[in-house]
């Protein structure tokens, strides 16, 4: 029960809409349950399951390179809330960061977006999302390099030039 908040992040952000994350991470929940005696005491939980996500995600969408766009001002409830000490001024730039880096993030081909939000968002050391996507530790590294550079190369090209 204490991943099943990043199961939900990751399954948002794979399926991109809050009732289908629901129900996909409660489809993972019945497989992981249904599997639980092919889980190797003494691995990584965290790991295990999240391959789970992404294997019936996967499944259950033909076409992973089908990217739909969403614009964040249709998803208010998305955005994080104000903090109550912050000035106006302060949150409308925390909400321009944060709509800045999640229009990045979409623009990433998935097989980078699902990678950087593994490492930078759920905090899986390169081993495990090598285990979670069933790819070497090596192609876990470059994807991680070319998602990073590609995202500060939309973030520069997006703020005028600035870095």
């Amino acid at each position: 029960m204490p991943l099943l908040g990043a199961l939900y992040n990751y399954a948002r952000w794979q399926v991109r809409d809050g009732g289908e994350a629901e129900d996909l991470v409660q489809e993972t929940l019945a497989k992981a349950l249904r599997a639980f005696d092919s889980f190797e005491h003494g691995t990584n939980f965290k790991a295990w399951i999240f391959r789970i996500l992404r294997n019936t995600f996967l499944t259950s969408r033909t076409a992973i390179s089908n990217s739909r766009t969403v614009f964040i001002e249709d998803h208010p409830d998305v955005l994080e809330t104000a903090d109550s000490g912050a000035s106006p001024e302060a949150e409308l730039l925390k909400r321009n960061d944060l709509a800045a880096l999640r229009s990045a993030l979409e623009q990433l081909a998935p097989q980078l977006r699902e990678v950087i939000l593994l490492c930078d968002l759920e905090e899986l050391k390169y081993r495990e999302i090598a285990a979670v996507l069933d790819v070497p530790i090596g192609t876990v590294m470059s994807r991680l390099a070319r998602a990073r550079q590609m995202l500060r190369q939309i973030l520069t090209a997006n703020s005028g030039g600035r870095p």
